[in-house]
């Protein structure tokens, strides 16, 4: 079959020209830079593949020169794209060096050697092809299935460049040598029409999968604090309690309650309460480990799943509660007293976190009965709920009432069920 390679460069210009102008029109109305990045790349790429497929031969001299210029710029773009994208710096002068060896090569090697300058040319690209592999290979925010595409495509581009130049004579016999290069030509405008419209469509998805991303970061966030919010908190510690199960290891939840909050809020306002609470949040993050998760579960309570025994745990609450307490909070330059009470209750390991939940607030009632700004340790293994339900039912109407009163809303709930 005879393929037309004038009219496979016109197709890819088209192409090129409509990816452009549709990734322009997306980056106007989701403001992400790098689609802006990529449009112009497109853009500028269909121009000189324009100019290059219809002038073609009367391209000589320093209009040749100008027009492979602007396609290795183009080339660039598309590499820093990527940077952009994944929020690195620009990087300006490797956006423009391809194109400066080009000139320099046109200048220093003479025309007879037009075979190197093909060759300096393809390498050029591949090595911005190599170029924007990398930069979405060192991306670790994604998992390796939403990057591999991404990669791919870049590295294949690379290899139908280099490929006729790498094999060399070996390639001659069957038309794809640098001897034979319309058939070369020929395999290269088709793979780069499906390479823009590839790499278009791996863009979206990336767009997708960060805008995916975000969403669910909101989602799993509490936006005064910049902790994690119930939801989040619930997610994040699942994993930790599997992954600790796994290795043997016992976990241990914390729960923080700052005390008298509301009487803050009533006399200074919210805004103050809120100030309150970032500054817990700033205390707690500095006093925790980077192991240990922590979260806003409520509106003055805060948790945190820490992966070792109560004992070290109970250490760890007092360094929070300590901190708190010597933050140095003043209101029209009277002293704020700042202190939380801190209820502590560890499990072996693959305990569920509503049970440790239960049972570490039920041990910060106690803390709050025994006058505030306290530690106190639950001082019973905690029980899952079924569990619970089996203890409750088995005592008799007064004992049930006395266990209800003291425990936590997780077994009221199953002693309701009970009954």
């Amino acid at each position: 079959m005879t393929l037309d390679i004038s009219t496979l460069y016109v197709i890819a210009t088209l192409v090129a020209a409509m990816l452009g102008a549709m990734l322009l029109f997306f980056w106007r109305q989701e403001k992400i830079p790098a689609l802006g990045w990529w449009g112009a790349a497109y853009l500028i790429a269909s121009f000189a593949i324009g100019v290059w497929s219809f002038l073609g031969v009367a391209l000589v001299g320093l209009a040749l020169l100008a027009v492979s210029s602007i396609g290795f710029i183009a080339c660039g773009m598309v590499w820093n794209a990527a940077r952009v994208f994944h929020g690195r710096k620009t990087a300006w002068v490797g956006l423009f060096a391809g194109a400066g060896c080009w000139i320099a090569a046109h200048f220093a090697l003479p025309a007879e050697l037009m075979n190197l300058r093909v060759m300096l040319g393809a390498a050029i690209v591949t090595a911005y092809a190599a170029l924007t592999a990398y930069e979405l290979s060192t991306e670790r925010r994604k998992s390796l299935k939403s990057r591999w595409p991404a990669i791919t495509a870049p590295v294949l581009h690379g290899i139908v460049l280099m490929l006729p130049i790498v094999a060399g004579d070996a390639l001659n016999p069957y038309g794809f040598g640098l001897t034979g290069k319309s058939a070369w030509v020929a395999v290269f405008a088709i793979e780069l029409v499906l390479y823009s419209m590839g790499t278009a469509f791996i863009i979206f998805m990336l767009v997708s999968d960060r805008a995916l991303s975000v969403h669910k970061a909101a989602a799993s966030i509490d936006p005064l604090t910049g902790l994690f919010n119930r939801r989040g908190f619930s997610e994040a510690t699942a994993r930790m309690i599997e992954r600790e199960e796994k290795a043997g290891r016992p976990v241990t939840v914390l729960i923080f309650d700052i005390d008298h909050f509301k009487s803050v809020n009533d006399r200074f306002g919210h805004p103050t309460g809120d100030e309150i609470l970032k500054m817990f949040s700033c205390v707690v993050t500095n006093s925790l480990r980077i192991t240990d998760l922590v979260g806003r579960i409520g509106g003055e309570e805060f948790a945190a799943l820490l992966p070792c025994s109560a004992d070290e745990a109970v250490q760890v609450a007092d360094r929070v509660r300590e901190a708190f307490e010597t933050c140095g909070v003043a209101i029209d330059d009277v002293p704020l007293e700042t202190t939380v009470s801190i209820g502590v209750s560890g499990g072996p390991p693959g305990t569920e976190l509503d049970v440790l939940l239960a049972s570490a607030d039920t041990a910060l009632y106690r803390a709050k009965r025994g006058g505030r700004n306290r530690v106190d340790v639950a001082t019973e293994e905690p029980l899952s709920l079924e569990q619970g339900r089996v203890k409750i039912a088995s005592q008799s109407a007064p004992q049930r009432e006395l266990i209800v009163r003291s425990a936590a809303p997780e077994v009221a709930l199953a002693e309701s069920e009970a009954a």
